[in-house]
């Protein structure tokens, strides 16, 4: 019995030894290696936050475009030739939509305005000044991060009817319209019309939203202060637009004329002569200002025109710049330096009026800013 009882004792022993000398050697394993509090296997590591940073960024990706192109003359071809079929002028429409989404950090807006302008640009060269002076309006759109900015106090001062939707937006409208007059400017012969054609073509009986007024300049000789090339004086107009608030617009590019009585009618030999208006929809220029401008305003350059209508023309103090001239006058738009001399007369001209805009010789008459001018150059001008 004694001898069973020692036995058992001898066993519990030999298992208390055992297991003290076990614990002791993985604890000197343990000690033995880096120390790493709750490590998780990388096999079962929950992966679903590089998942979701590879979804965004995939997502934001900006989707490339045949408009993404910087060049300009390359980018003015190709939304030319978008212009003739619609799912090309769709694609057109729905890029420009993006852009008025835009950043609102100031670096997209940057970048925004610059697209925008760039495009103002290219359809002004395509005579579609509606849709030029849209994209101009937004570069001068209040950023609402950015209400301090000199675009944001320019936007504040332009006269239009702020009881109204006034951010002209781009939509399916400008889509069919921009087609329709990009057929009418197709021919850069001038016809003649009258100023009920003119102020009848503001008559949509639509209610308006904002006005607008450009003022074109071909000069003789492109970039040069000429008065005259051999017989060729050059010409100025302006465009009138009325954006209604169906998101639709009417407008009508026309300049003063003479009409030839006899064969030396507006000549330095018989400087006076009948006059007339002509559709100037499809007319070069190379150089453009144009603004914003109140309803007032707008009536009363249509009323100038109408007293026009019965006004001879003279070659050195009646002629289309005088027109031109007095009805940017009356939109706050001024520009000096605009005399030049020829044989037997002198007065305001193109070649003279257009080389002091390249020269920056214009600016408001009103309290307007600068920055609510948009100036635009043909190529013929840029490649000088």
């Amino acid at each position: 019995m004694i001898d069973r009882i020692r036995l058992s004792l001898l066993k519990i022993s030999v298992f208390v030894v055992l297991a003290f000398s076990t614990a002791t050697a993985s604890a000197q394993l343990s000690a033995s290696l880096p120390y790493k509090d709750n490590a998780i296997d990388s096999l079962s590591a929950n992966s679903s936050y590089i998942d979701e940073q590879a979804f965004t960024a995939s997502k934001a990706a900006k989707l490339s475009s045949i408009f993404d192109d910087v060049n300009e003359n390359s980018l003015q071809k190709k939304v030319s030739v978008s212009l003739n079929n619609s799912r090309d002028r769709r694609q057109l429409m729905d890029y420009l939509k993006q852009l008025e989404i835009g950043d609102n950090n100031a670096a997209g807006n940057e970048a925004r305005n610059k697209t925008l302008f760039k495009f103002a640009n290219l359809f002004a060269r395509l005579k579609l000044y509606p849709l030029a002076m849209k994209c101009f309006f937004k570069t001068l759109q209040k950023d609402k991060k950015l209400k301090d900015n000199e675009e944001a106090a320019a936007v504040d001062s332009l006269e239009i009817d702020t009881s109204q939707n006034t951010d002209l937006p781009i939509n399916t409208k400008d889509d069919s319209l921009a087609y329709v007059q990009s057929l009418q400017v197709r021919s850069d012969k001038s016809k003649r019309t009258t100023y009920e054609n003119i102020s009848g073509t503001f008559n949509d009986g639509k209610q308006a939203v904002a006005y607008a007024l450009l003022f074109h300049v071909k000069q003789p000789s492109p970039g040069k202060k000429k008065v005259h090339v051999l017989a060729y004086t050059g010409h100025t107009y302006i465009t009138l637009i009325k954006y209604n608030t169906d998101s639709t617009y009417v407008s009508c590019s026309f300049g003063f004329y003479p009409k030839k009585d006899h064969l030396f009618s507006a000549t330095p030999w018989f400087p006076s002569t009948s006059s007339q208006f002509k559709n100037d929809a499809g007319h070069k220029w190379d150089e453009i200002i144009g603004k914003f401008i109140s309803r007032k305003s707008f009536e009363k350059i249509l009323k100038l025109t109408k007293e026009y209508n019965d006004v001879d023309y003279h070659l050195s103090y009646n002629n289309c710049t005088d027109f031109s001239l007095q009805a940017a006058g009356v939109a706050g738009i001024s520009i000096s330096n605009t005399d030049g001399k020829w044989f037997m007369g002198h007065g305001n001209n193109p070649g003279v009026t257009g080389q002091s805009i390249l020269q920056g010789g214009y600016g408001t008459t009103d309290k307007q800013p600068v920055t609510t001018l948009f100036k635009s150059l043909n190529t013929s001008v840029t490649e000088k």
